[in-house]
Parts: structure tokens; C-alpha cells; sequence
């Protein structure tokens, strides 16, 4: 089924991206995992050819793009090439909105060219110890000192957290009898602020994880970004984004799934005839393929909402959860199909089976999603 979302135009740059991503990203995966993080060079190479921020004003040297088409195709070519990490979906899917909808001009002056040019990578710092998808639950501080907000706390599981020049922090700050909370920009390199050691985890391992602390730090009330005490409100305003990035993502990773099942049950033998000739592996390739296409079209309507900016919190959330399901459900599938080779990582599918287990859980856990769905429904 041809799908209709793209132009020739997101086409040509998909063609593009991809070259870009064959070039410059697909020959370094191996070492990037192993060093657990990309190399600095290739994110100023991706910025260099306008892959970074280029949803941004070209004052601050984006190219003024308002189209999350782009970042769909970028996300489904990233999973296409093999390529590990969060590189694009972080910087330009969930961190672009809080510096477009919410910076002054005088931070968009201060940061924005660092972004846009790769010099400078941004990490979000929202997830605590004991606060995961409770944001609500946050307990990092800032504490008014004159013209200063003096932070203590912590933050973890934070994408790019061992790596950033900049950290778009969630801190409470107590408006509201308390509740109020405020996202403020903490630069690397203030006095109280440390990165920690990327984390070592199951899968993603090119994608550097790590707590961000906080001890007296003393970030200046300019770096405030949103309105003060409203923290919360303007995490809500960009999660549908985030989860649709995430759904994109899902999507994407199960149809090249298949895509390997396919090559694979075609030239696998096994009792005298090919994979692809036995009726069980035809039923199940045929279960993937058509589920897979069922939920491409709702995540690709997505899209379309939210371009036109009515994409709701429940509609994200529901098409977050469905696609990193449908995720695990078609890449544990396939990897059987791979029997003991699916196993090794010298096959595509396994590193593929690891990396996209904690798709069901960040940006807010699937039981999280599920229940957001619910309450809307039923109106509480």
C-alpha cells in the first residue's frame, strides 16, 4: 500500500539523509558503540550539511523548516541504516520546541548557534531517581538567590547527559503552594554542576546515558526558559512530539524488521525447501506485514495532526505505545526466525532486539500511555 504523507520534495531529501548516513555514520557503528557515544565530528558534519535544528529561524543558521515530515523521514532512515543513538530525535524532535516556542531572543542569540552549527549538544534533564514518568513527583531545587537560581538535586537517565554543553533542567521552584516547577538552561561548566559516567546498559550502547548533579549551582535567572513556575505545562505542551518521535520510530524499526525476515526466510533453508515455503512462516510474515501497515497509517496521520497542530496528548500517547508493542512483538518474532543467527551480533536483528526494549518505557512507560488514553475517555 503506497503511502501518500511525503512529496518528492521529503523523498529527495530522504535520498540525501540517507547518502549522508552511509557515508558518514553506518562505517563508524561498531566504534561508536564501543566508545558509547558518536563522535563529536560527525554531529558537526550532520550540523554542516543541515540535518541539526533546522527548524530554527536561518538568523540563528537553520533553514526555517516547519515541517515534522522531515523529521519522520530522518527518524525511519536512521533505523534503515543501522545507525545506533539518539543523535537527531533528541536534538531536533524533542529539544527544537523548548528554543523555538519558548526561548527569548536573547537565549535564541546565546545558544542557538552552537546548535544549529554542532558545536554544542543539548540534553534534558526532566527524570529523576525517584520521579520517572511522574514528572509531578520532581524533587530537584531551585532556590531564588537575587538574581540567581541555586539548584540541588538529580537527575538520570538523561540522553546525552555524560556529553552535553547544555542541560534544559526541570527544577521545583515552589509557586503554586509548592507545585510550581521551571525549566532553566544550565551550561557545562557552572560551578556545581556535574556530568556523570555514561551508564552501561542493555541496548543503545552508542548513545551515551548519565545522571546530571546538582550541588549550589548557581545558574542566572536570564537562563530561565518558559515561564516561571509553569515547568510542568510546558513539558505537557511538547510530549505529544516526543511520543510521536518515539512511535515513528517504533513503526519504522518493525517494517525493516520484516524487511530482514523476508531476505532471510528467502535464502534460509531448512527440510528441503526455504523458510518463505512454510506455511507457519508465511502466517506470521503475513501477521507482521499487515499489523505493521494497520498502525503505519495512524502514526502517519499523526504526523499530519501534528503539522497541523492538533495532534492530542491521548492520540501521541496511544500511537507511542501501539508502535513499540507492535516493536517487540514483530522484532522478537523475527529474531526467531532467525533461530541461533538471530542470537549473534553480527546479525542486524540483534542488536535491533536490544536497542528497542526501552522504547516501552521512555517517554513515559506504555502503563503510563495506556492510562492517559483511559482518563480521556472516560473524562477524569
Amino acid at each position: 500500500m503506497r503511502r501518500t504523507i511525503y512529496t518528492a520534495e521529503h523523498e529527495s531529501f530522504r535520498e540525501a539523509f540517507r547518502a549522508f548516513l552511509d557515508r558518514e555514520a553506518v562505517p563508524n557503528v561498531e566504534k561508536w558503540e564501543q566508545a558509547g557515544t558518536p563522535d563529536r565530528d560527525f554531529i558537526v558534519k550532520a550540523a554542516e550539511n543541515g540535518y541539526l535544528g533546522f527548524e530554527f529561524d536561518p538568523r540563528y543558521g537553520g533553514l526555517g523548516i516547519d515541517d515534522f515530515r522531515y523529521n519522520a523521514v530522518m527518524t525511519e532512515e536512521v533505523v534503515a541504516s543501522g545507525m545506533a543513538g539518539d543523535t537527531f530525535s533528541m536534538q531536533n524532535d524533542i529539544i527544537v520546541p523548548y528554543f523555538r516556542d519558548f526561548a527569548t531572543d536573547e537565549q535564541r542569540d546565546r545558544w542557538l548557534p552552537d546548535f544549529t552549527s554542532g558545536r554544542a549538544v543539548t540534553a534534558l534533564g526532566m527524570t529523576e531517581p525517584g520521579a520517572g514518568s511522574d514528572l509531578a513527583g520532581i524533587t530537584t531545587s531551585g532556590r531564588l538567590d537575587g538574581d540567581h537560581l541555586v539548584i540541588n538535586g538529580q537527575k538520570t537517565f538523561i540522553t546525552s547527559g555524560a556529553t552535553c554543553d547544555l542541560a534544559i533542567v526541570l527544577v521545583r521552584t515552589g509557586e503554586r503552594n509548592g507545585r510550581g516547577t521551571t525549566f532553566v538552561v544550565v551550561e557545562h561548566g557552572t560551578p556545581g554542576f556535574e556530568r556523570g559516567r555514561a551508564m552501561h546498559k542493555i541496548g543503545r550502547k552508542a548513545q551515551d546515558t548519565a545522571e546530571l548533579f546538582f550541588t549550589d549551582c548557581r545558574v542566572p535567572l536570564v537562563n530561565i526558559v518558559g515561564e516561571p513556575g509553569r515547568g510542568l505545562s510546558t513539558a505537557i505542551r511538547n510530549l505529544p512530539r516526543e511520543r510521536l518521535s518515539i512511535a515513528l520510530s517504533g513503526v519504522a524499526s518493525a517494517r525493516h524488521a520484516i524487511d530482514l525476515a523476508l531476505q532471510h526466510t528467502r535464502d534460509r533453508e531448512a527440510f528441503g525447501a526455504r523458510l518463505a515455503d512454510l506455511q507457519a512462516v508465511r502466517i506470521a510474515l503475513a501477521e507482521m506485514h499487515t499489523d505493521t501497515l494497520v498502525l503505519q497509517s495512524y502514526v502517519d496521520r499523526c504526523v499530519e495532526a501534528l503539522n497541523q497542530g492538533d495532534l492530542s496528548a491521548d492520540e501521541a500517547a496511544g500511537a507511542k505505545y501501539q508502535a513499540t508493542e507492535l516493536q517487540w512483538t514483530v522484532l522478537d518474532r523475527v529474531l526467531q526466525l532467525f533461530g541461533g543467527y538471530g542470537y549473534m551480533e553480527e546479525y542486524p536483528i540483534a542488536r535491533m532486539w536490544r536497542d528497542a526494549r526501552i522504547q516501552r518505557i521512555y517517554g513515559g512507560a506504555n502503563e503510563v500511555m495506556k492510562d492517559l488514553v483511559g482518563r480521556t475517555l472516560v473524562g477524569s
